[in-house]
């Protein structure tokens, strides 16, 4: 990696940092209570060390076979690495998952759900879930629906036995996020969970004053993806 490359990425990663901590400031929350994940999809290991070198430890994958190529071997090289999987999953590749990801942020279905309490009780070590809502109830897209949410938490936690730890949303483009942000905090109180993922590069501050514990921030980190 040319140091230009590294320099553009130190930058980035201190100034996403800056702008979660105004964030968390004006909100009048602890910083440290924020989880940014770095989303690394198409990028490579090199960009991943580069921000890893500089104190950056958790990492978001959306595609199950690019994160087996890319972190094969690559765990160990990051020290306390904490590494998400985000994007929508197959059943037929949850046990891919469980063995190489610690937190799920697509739970959305109750066959999943299901694929997910037999691993558990074959010995593997589930990942920590949030799950999926569709808040905008848009067709096609993953996710639970609004109405179905306080239902599918007790069936996840109740009947699965699940680890599920709080929810996750996709707001739709053309709608204002900080909308369906401030519904999914109201669903997550409701349940109970601590945990909200919400929020990427063009609107994590609003997520992080709506209540966000986790951001998922790709373009902002990495740059503009071929």
């Amino acid at each position: 990696m040319d140091s230009q490359r590294q320099e553009d990425l130190a930058k980035r990663l201190a100034d996403i940092r800056k702008r979660v901590n105004v964030a968390a400031r004006e909100a009048e929350r602890n910083s440290d209570d924020i989880t940014l994940i770095a989303v690394s999809k198409t990028f490579p290991m090199e960009d991943i060390l580069a921000l890893s070198s500089h104190g950056q430890k958790v990492f978001g994958e959306n595609r199950v076979q690019e994160a087996q190529t890319k972190w094969s071997g690559g765990r160990e090289k990051i020290p306390g690495l904490e590494l998400h999987f985000l994007g929508p999953l197959q059943t037929n590749k949850a046990r891919d998952v469980v063995g190489m990801f610690d937190v799920l942020h697509s739970l959305d279905r109750t066959k999943l759900a299901e694929t997910l309490a037999r691993l558990g009780e074959e010995g593997l070590i589930l990942p920590s879930c949030f799950i999926q809502v569709n808040t905008g109830e848009e067709s096609g897209k993953s996710g639970v629906l609004p109405g179905d949410v306080d239902a599918f938490v007790k069936e996840c936690r109740d009947t699965y036995g699940l680890p599920v730890i709080g929810l996750m949303c996709l707001p739709p483009v053309w709608e204002e996020a900080s909308l369906h942000f401030a519904l999914l905090d109201k669903m997550a109180k409701r349940n109970g969970l601590a945990c909200l993922s919400m929020g990427m590069s063009g609107d994590f501050e609003s997520a992080i004053r709506l209540g966000s514990t986790h951001v998922r921030v790709g373009e902002g980190l990495f740059g503009a993806r071929s």
